[in-house]
């Protein structure tokens, strides 16, 4: 079933409850950057290669990834490799060559020369208005569409528009907790 974009005439207390805890997820994931700078945001002070900007340029393209896949379906959130690639391939770092979804998940988690934490910020803001244009209009929070090819969705996989807003607050949740820890690391200050 393909979701659409007619607008209720209210938003139901399930959409409004989904999009409040998205909102609150990603209220703690900002938080962490209060304060910083480009520089702050984009250095990683723990042993794995994370920053601040770098995460929150990630959860926006996960975000608008899997809103897009709400409204499109599979086709959204494509992985196709290159001819010759395989999984294994790609998963052991021995594939002859790197497909440009894996280059850019690659880049989200990392500020870019020329990035800056209020550019990131502002796209991450807009990405939350279009996420909540979309929730908001879809008719069906049951409609669903099948899983992309990947190894990491089971074949045959689906999930419904509720599904993939839990799956969204849950990303943004986890890499908040990951923010806390860096912002830590930088300066001694915690988030909340």
């Amino acid at each position: 079933m393909t979701a659409t974009t007619t607008p209720p005439t209210t938003l139901d207390g399930e959409r409004a409850d989904l999009l409040a805890e998205l909102a609150a997820a990603r209220s703690a994931l900002t938080t962490t950057v209060r304060g910083l700078g480009d520089e702050q945001a984009g250095r990683r002070p723990t042993a794995g290669a994370l920053c601040l900007g770098g995460l929150i340029k990630h959860v926006a393209a996960i975000e608008e990834g899997w809103l897009r896949f709400v409204l499109e379906g599979p086709s959204a959130l494509r992985y196709d490799l290159p001819d010759g690639v395989t999984w294994a391939d790609l998963a052991a770092g021995t594939a002859r060559e790197i497909p440009q979804w894996a280059i850019d998940n690659q880049n989200n988690f990392q500020m870019l020369p020329g990035e800056t934490l209020a550019g990131i910020l502002q796209r991450y803001e807009q990405v939350a208005a279009r996420s909540a244009e979309i929730i908001t209009a879809v008719p069906d929070l049951s409609a669903t569409h099948p899983l992309p090819e990947a190894p990491w969705n089971e074949p045959g996989a689906a999930h419904s528009v509720r599904r993939v807003l839990m799956h969204v607050i849950a990303e943004t949740a986890q890499h908040a907790g990951h923010a806390d820890i860096i912002r830590e690391s930088l300066d001694g200050q915690k988030s909340s």
